[in-house]
């Protein structure tokens, strides 16, 4: 059996959402720790940018074009990165967006399509991976989710729906895969700097940049930690709101979201 090494310069990583923002952070940050990164995102040429930029400190990169919502594309491009490297130790499902609900013109064709890529998207990588990892008897699975799928928050209905399946399911998973050598990570960011969160329209607490965020990701996965969040203060607010009784957590987050209106 086989387990995977401590430290990162070993670790073959597949990476989806990997062309910007969050994603590109994370796979710049484990290059520079000397882990073998194959990167999948939609579009090639941002790829290929992120390659050059991974090369430039010193790592090696893989460049595996693919749309996560096609279920036997990420199979083959699974299969692709197992054939160019070897194998794949960790997968981190990255890639997803966010979509603003908006109650006055309620698209749920839209709203399914946010699902579709970012729950089910990431369940066809898992898919992509899983049995071979269980065959092994090693492995790590790392979702990108985020707090907003904690508990509902004004506009993020879609959002924070598709997000909190991704927890649930991956706390769920967790039980089936552990005791099989599979560690199971959730990384639920709060606001970080990137192309999607320059798109709000409202005041974020406690943003951090994506390189900030990158690091505390990358040292938790290396931890093998059950679920990493950040920005901490906001995490915890976060968390305690979690466990108030609905009427006093509705008080409460009305205020708050009035608050990060922007005048």
């Amino acid at each position: 059996m086989r387990t995977s090494p401590r430290t990162m310069s070993e670790n073959r990583i597949w990476l989806t959402g990997g062309s910007y923002g969050i994603g590109r952070a994370v796979a710049l940050e484990f290059a520079r720790r000397g882990a073998h990164i194959g990167l999948t995102a939609r579009s090639q040429d941002k790829l290929e940018q992120v390659q050059r930029d991974i090369e430039q400190v010193g790592g090696h990169a893989l460049v595996l074009p693919g749309d996560v919502t096609d279920q036997s594309s990420m199979r083959e491009v699974a299969e692709t990165m197992r054939r160019e490297m070897g194998g794949i130790d960790i997968l981190i499902a990255n890639a997803g967006t966010h979509l603003r609900t908006d109650v006055d013109g309620l698209d749920v064709g839209e709203y399914m399509s946010l699902m579709n890529l970012n729950y089910a998207g990431a369940l066809n990588c898992i898919e992509a991976v899983l049995p071979d990892m269980l065959r092994s008897g090693s492995g790590h699975i790392v979702g990108v989710a985020s707090i907003a799928g904690y508990r509902g928050v004004p506009s993020a209905a879609a959002y924070g729906a598709s997000k909190a399946a991704l927890i649930h399911f991956l706390e769920s998973m967790r039980f089936d895969v552990e005791e099989r050598g599979i560690a199971v990570t959730i990384v639920n960011p709060g606001f970080v700097k990137t192309p999607l969160t320059d798109k709000n329209e409202f005041k974020m607490p406690f943003m951090i940049d994506s390189d900030k965020a990158a690091r505390i990701i990358c040292r938790g996965i290396e931890r093998k930690k059950h679920e990493i969040t950040f920005p901490i203060p906001f995490n915890w607010f976060i968390k305690f709101l979690r466990i108030l009784p609905m009427p006093i957590y509705a008080v409460i987050m009305r205020k708050i979201w009035k608050r990060m209106q922007i005048d």
